[in-house]
Parts: C-alpha cells; sequence; structure tokens
C-alpha cells in the first residue's frame, strides 16, 4: 500500500487535528451574536453560556488524560484517527441539538476529541520531524488552529445571513445547526487519510519493530536508503536512548515523578497553563462581546478580522521559530500581550460606561460596560485586541505547543505531554466558564487582571525554559540535566551531526538491522 514519506506533507495533514479544536473554538464565538442562537437556547448569559462554553474543555481534559494510552498501546496514528471518530459523533449531537442538555453533552463528545489530538497530533509530528525543522513541523498544528477558527468562523458568518440575518428575531435554527454539522467533513478526511501515513519510528523501535522502524526513517530522510549515514546515525541514537530507558527498568509512571523528569513535566504544564492565562482563548470565545463593548457596529465581521490576522501572523513562526528559538517566543510574546492589555483595560476603564437603559440595545444587551459615542477609543480597542492577537500567534501560539511535545524522554513522552495539555484544557474549561461572569462583573478590570498573568508568565519562562532548538529529542536530558541556568545559552550543535559526519566519513559503522535484531555499532 502507497505510504506517504514527505515530512512536510505528513506533518501538514496530522495537523488536520488541530484544525478540529479551532473549528470548535470559533463555533461556539460565531454563533453568539445571532437570533437563532440567543432565542432557540433562551439567551443564555453569564453562568449557563460559560457552562456551554466550556462543556468542550472539560471534556478535553479526559481526552488529554486518555491520549497517552492509546497512543502509547495502538501507536500514535491510531490515536488520532480515534479521535476523528470521537469528533464526527460531536458534531452530530451539536447539529441536532434540541436543548442546552443535548448540546452540552455534545460539546463534552468533541472536547474528547479535542483532548486527544492536541496531544498526540505534536508528539506525532515531534518524532516524524528532523531536528532542523521539528520547530517548524509542530508550529503547523498552531496554524491548522487558526485556520479552523477562521474557516468556521466565516462558514458562521455566512449561516448567520440564513432566515433574514443575524438580526431576524425570527431567525431559524438552521444558522447555527449548518456549521456544527459541516465540522465532521474534516475529520472524515483526517480518518480515511491517515490510513496511507506512516507510524512513528520512535514508537515502533519502542516496540522492537526496527525493522519498520528504520524503513520509516529511511523512506523520511534518506529516500528510502536503510545505509544512508543520516538515517543511521538517527537510528543508532534512537536505540541507544531507549536500551538505557529499558536499562533503567522504571514504569512510564513513576518516570514522571523521577525528579530530573518532574520538573520537565512541571515546566510543560506551566507553559500550556501560561498558553491559557495569557487571554488569547477569552479573545477567540467572546471577541463578539468585546467588540460589542467597544461600540462597533458589526461586531460580527469586525471579529472576523482578529482570525485573519491569527492565520497570517503564525506564518513567521513556523518560518523562523527554528532560527530565532523557542526562548525569545516565550519571553517577548509575554512582554507584548502584557502592553496590549494594560493598553485596552486602560483605555476602557477611562472612556468606557456603563451600560445603561439609555445605551442598551438588542445587539449589546448581555455587556455590562461600552464604550458610547466615542469613535476613537473603539477603534484604539480594536487595534490593540488585533495587536494581541498578532504578537500571541506569532510567539505563544506556537511556541507553547512545540515546547512540552520535544522536552520529554521516549518512555514518557506521550503522558508527559497528555499532562501538560490536560493543564491546557484545566485553564481553558475554567476561563471559559468565568469569563462571561466577568466580563459581566469587572468588565474592563478583566484586561488588568490577564495583564498581570502576562507578567507572571515572563519571569517563569525566563527563571526556568531553556533554549531546544537544534537539539534532537534524544539530546535534551543534556539541555535539561546538565545544571544550566536557563537564562544562560546551550552549547550550539548537535551529537547527531558528528553522528552523521563520523559514519560517512567510515569511523563508525553501523549496520542497519535485519529481521529481530537490533542495530551493531562497529568502531
Amino acid at each position: 500500500m502507497f505510504v506517504v514519506s514527505n515530512v512536510y506533507v505528513i506533518c501538514s495533514f496530522a495537523a488536520i487535528g488541530g484544525g478540529l479544536f479551532g473549528f470548535d473554538i470559533s463555533s461556539m464565538s460565531g454563533v453568539l451574536g445571532t437570533q437563532a442562537y440567543l432565542n432557540f437556547f433562551d439567551r443564555p448569559i453569564a453562568f449557563r453560556q460559560g457552562g456551554i462554553t466550556c462543556a468542550m474543555p472539560a471534556g478535553s481534559i479526559v481526552g488529554a488524560l486518555a491520549s497517552s494510552f492509546i497512543a502509547d498501546k495502538f501507536s500514535r496514528r491510531v490515536a488520532i484517527q480515534v479521535s476523528a471518530l470521537i469528533w464526527i459523533a460531536g458534531s452530530i449531537l451539536q447539529a441536532s441539538s434540541q436543548e442546552i442538555a443535548q448540546l452540552v453533552i455534545g460539546r463534552i463528545v468533541s472536547g474528547l476529541a479535542i483532548g486527544m489530538a492536541s496531544c498526540v497530533v505534536p508528539v506525532y509530528q515531534s518524532e516524524i520531524a528532523p531536528k532542523e525543522i521539528r520547530g517548524r513541523m509542530i508550529s503547523l498544528q498552531q496554524w491548522a488552529i487558526t485556520w479552523g477558527i477562521l474557516i468556521q468562523y466565516f462558514i458562521q458568518y455566512g449561516a448567520s445571513f440564513v432566515s433574514g440575518g443575524p438580526e431576524n428575531p425570527h431567525q431559524d435554527s438552521a444558522a447555527f445547526r449548518i456549521p456544527w454539522g459541516l465540522q465532521a467533513i474534516p475529520a472524515v478526511i483526517l480518518f480515511l487519510g491517515l490510513f496511507f501515513f506512516p507510524r512513528s519510528p520512535r514508537w515502533l523501535g519502542a516496540q522492537d519493530r526496527w525493522e519498520e522502524a528504520i524503513q520509516v526513517l529511511a523512506n523520511l530522510h534518506g529516500h528510502g536508503d536503510v545505509h544512508h549515514p543520516k538515517v543511521l546515525a538517527e537510528y543508532q541514537e534512537i536505540e541507544e536512548a531507549l536500551s538505557f530507558e529499558r536499562e533503567q527498568a522504571v514504569s512510564s509512571f513513576r518516570g514522571l515523578v523521577e525528579p530530573r523528569i518532574l520538573r520537565r513535566v512541571m515546566l510543560g504544564v506551566s507553559i500550556q497553563m501560561w498558553a491559557q492565562l495569557c487571554g488569547m482563548n477569552v479573545m477567540m470565545y467572546y471577541i463578539v462581546y468585546i467588540m460589542q463593548s467597544a461600540g462597533i457596529g458589526n461586531p460580527l465581521l469586525a471579529a472576523s478580522v482578529q482570525y485573519i490576522i491569527n492565520v497570517a501572523l503564525t506564518v513567521p513562526a513556523i518560518l523562523y521559530l527554528d532560527r530565532w528559538g523557542r526562548r525569545p517566543s516565550l519571553l517577548y510574546g509575554s512582554l507584548g500581550m502584557m502592553v496590549c492589555l494594560l493598553v485596552n483595560g486602560t483605555l476602557l476603564g477611562t472612556y468606557g460606561e456603563a451600560n445603561t437603559p439609555q445605551t442598551r440595545t438588542f445587539q449589546n444587551a448581555e455587556i455590562t460596560w461600552i464604550i458610547h459615542d466615542k469613535p476613537a477609543v473603539s477603534r484604539a480597542v480594536v487595534a490593540f485586541s488585533y495587536l494581541f492577537v498578532a504578537t500571541f500567534a506569532i510567539s505563544w501560539g506556537p511556541t507553547s505547543w512545540v515546547y512540552p511535545a520535544e522536552i520529554f524522554p521516549s518512555k514518557v513522552r506521550a503522558k508527559a505531554v497528555s499532562l501538560a495539555t490536560a493543564s491546557n484544557w484545566v485553564w481553558n474549561c475554567a476561563l471559559a466558564f468565568a469569563v462571561p461572569p466577568l466580563l459581566w462583573r469587572i468588565n474592563w478590570r478583566m484586561y488588568l487582571l490577564f495583564a498581570v498573568f502576562n507578567l507572571f508568565a515572563f519571569v517563569h519562562m525566563f527563571a526556568t525554559a531553556s533554549e531546544t532548538k537544534g537539539k534532537t529529542l534524544e539530546e535534551m536530558d543534556e539541555v535539561f540535566d546538565a545544571g544550566r541556568p536557563a537564562w544562560r545559552p546551550v552549547v550550539h550543535g548537535s551529537r547527531l551531526d558528528q553522528l552523521e559526519k563520523d559514519i560517512e566519513a567510515g569511523h563508525l559503522k553501523v549496520s542497519a538491522p535485519s529481521a529481530g535484531s537490533h542495530p551493531d555499532l562497529l568502531p
């Protein structure tokens, strides 16, 4: 059977799993301003709307924690396919919703799928991609998320004109059923297409399927030649790392709490936590409310601009993350987002006012604080909202997926990434539930709260996040266990490069495995 061997194609296609996450984010934000949604579900606000929104990340917590068991036992590829099937079921439940309870159940089921995919896709990409472009390949996960957000949002925007448009008080429920049903299509494509993609060579090695592992490596990096120096060098490094882990005779669960690994687990968990507490998903979920607060005439259309920015500004990170590094992205990103949030909070606090019966309309009835008749201030709030999104897209957006997927040893990688990603969903769930009442009660002060979170993230990352660019997955122990402070540069170069040179020069001989054998290393 034909199997795809191009790294870019493999990692891009797998990233459709990230696209499902994006579809779900804007599947809610795009309907909040439609009369069909508001009337059919009895105008949910505050905690009711928070409960509907947080149902998806609540399911994602469970999906993230369960993902490692499927990924370790049945392979990364199968785990992604399982997530696609679950997503299809969740989409059907949402599209056929007759009441809030069914909608919540559908979003929980979809959340299970998203939790699994968001864990396993970056692991699969990291184990497929060579070190030189690993950051680029995993960043495709974030780019797919942004595309999913954008595509679903414009589907929502188009569907919002069903039955007289979003302002028609008698708008038909097709305005939200059509987009919620269409979001199943990418999952069908993902499930079927993955049959033509390889399993992770590192997973195959962990199962002692060495012949298959080296053939996958040869197809990926050596044009099918199992004797290519780069293939033999990477194969040898993977085998040595797996052999060392087996000699330790420590289970993957016990390995998670070893001091040297636990520090990395906490770092991965923290990065995913700060990726939520920076405030980005608040923008994604509730941008319509924010635009309404700014007094924008067509909040659905104005909100769509930020989704375009999100897609466009992720591209520089994809192209250059492996050049400028993970650590600068995290540090400068936190500072940039903090400034944007401080400016918006100050503008809203200084020029805004309570939404009274004199200023309230059917469009802004769900918010308590607005900017009224101050178009320059409204434009400034929108501009800094867009700048905030641009800053996240070029920094924390891709890096928060890349970093946790590459810092763990093979034995614990799937489980450690599942814990880190579960952290993302715990905070995603908490914010999705808490932000509507926060907007209702503390309004503009919420921006200042998230600005403080970004300051804390900057300090934390400065003290703990070491640079990982240019290192293989098997070299992460050297990066994190050498006792070097995080702010000190790591040694340039990779052991793999030297190993490849030695093999190519004939100073070192590595024989490709035959059935049931391990590679032999000869001086």
